[in-house]
C-alpha cells in the first residue's frame, strides 16, 4: 500500500480553512450509512479514499439496511474498513454491544469498530441527556464487551457539544474521532488527542451519489499502515 500525495476532494460546502487545513494530512476516508445509497466502491478507492466506516447498528433494535453491502462492497475493493454503531441513550449499553456483536463479523483485516456517541436532537423516542459520570460509564461498558469480542478496543467518535459537556475525552485507554467542520480539531478540542477527524459531511468522492463524510487520519501514511499496531 503507498500514497504519493493527500487526495484532492471537492466540497459542496467548502470551509476556508485557516491554520492546519485537511490536506495536509495524507490519508483520507469516508463514513457511510443508508442514507449514500448504492456506492461504487472501487470507484471510492480509485479517487483516493483510504478507508471507510460503515454504520451497522444504532440502539438496540436498528440495523442499517446497506450495511452487508456496504461491508463486503469496501472489503472487495481493497478499502480498510470498519462498523460503528450510533448509542441511544435510553437503551443499556450491554444491550447495544449485544446488538452490534449480532450483525457485525468477526473480520481480522477489519478496523477498530466504533461508538458513535453524540446529542441526538431530533430523536422522537428519547430525549434524555444523562449525566457526565453516567455517559462515561455507559461507554466504558460498551467498549469493554467489544474489545474483549473483536479483541480491539473501538474508537470513541463524537461532537465538539457532546464532548464539552460529558468530559467523555477523560475515558483512558481510548482513541477518539472528533468532528470539526470548521477548524481544526487543536481549535475545537483544546488538548484533545485524536486518530481520526471528520472535517466536512458535504464531501464530494467518487463512487459516491450526494455528499459524504470525510476524514483524515492523524497520522502519516506509514503510521496509518501499521494502525492500529
Amino acid at each position: 500500500m503507498s500514497f504519493l500525495a493527500a487526495p484532492r476532494f471537492d466540497d459542496l460546502d467548502p470551509h476556508d480553512w485557516q491554520g492546519i487545513p485537511p490536506d495536509r494530512y495524507a490519508v483520507h476516508g469516508i463514513d457511510v450509512s443508508r442514507y449514500q445509497g448504492e456506492i461504487d466502491w472501487r470507484a471510492v478507492r480509485r479517487g483516493g479514499a483510504a478507508f471507510a466506516y460503515i454504520k451497522a447498528t444504532e440502539g438496540g433494535d436498528h440495523s442499517d439496511p446497506m450495511f452487508d453491502r456496504n461491508w463486503h462492497g469496501a472489503k472487495g475493493a481493497g478499502l480498510r474498513h470498519g462498523a460503528y454503531h450510533y448509542f441511544y441513550f435510553c437503551r443499556p449499553a450491554a444491550e447495544q454491544a449485544r446488538w452490534f456483536i449480532r450483525h457485525v463479523p468477526r473480520d481480522p483485516a477489519a478496523l477498530p469498530h466504533v461508538l458513535d456517541m453524540e446529542w441526538n436532537h431530533r430523536s422522537p423516542t428519547c430525549t434524555e441527556r444523562p449525566e457526565g459520570a453516567k455517559v462515561r460509564a455507559e461507554a466504558r461498558r460498551f467498549l469493554d464487551i467489544l474489545e474483549r469480542h473483536y479483541g480491539r478496543r473501538p474508537v470513541i467518535y463524537t461532537t465538539p457539544d457532546f464532548y464539552r459537556e460529558t468530559g467523555i475525552g477523560q475515558l483512558s485507554g481510548t482513541q477518539f474521532w472528533l468532528r470539526s467542520v470548521a477548524g481544526h480539531p487543536r481549535e475545537t478540542y483544546p488538548g484533545a488527542r485524536w486518530i481520526f477527524w471528520q472535517y466536512t459531511g458535504t464531501g464530494v468522492v467518487p463512487g459516491v451519489e450526494g455528499p459524504v463524510d470525510i476524514n483524515v487520519f492523524a497520522g502519516p501514511p506509514e503510521a496509518w499502515i501499521a494502525w492500529p499496531g
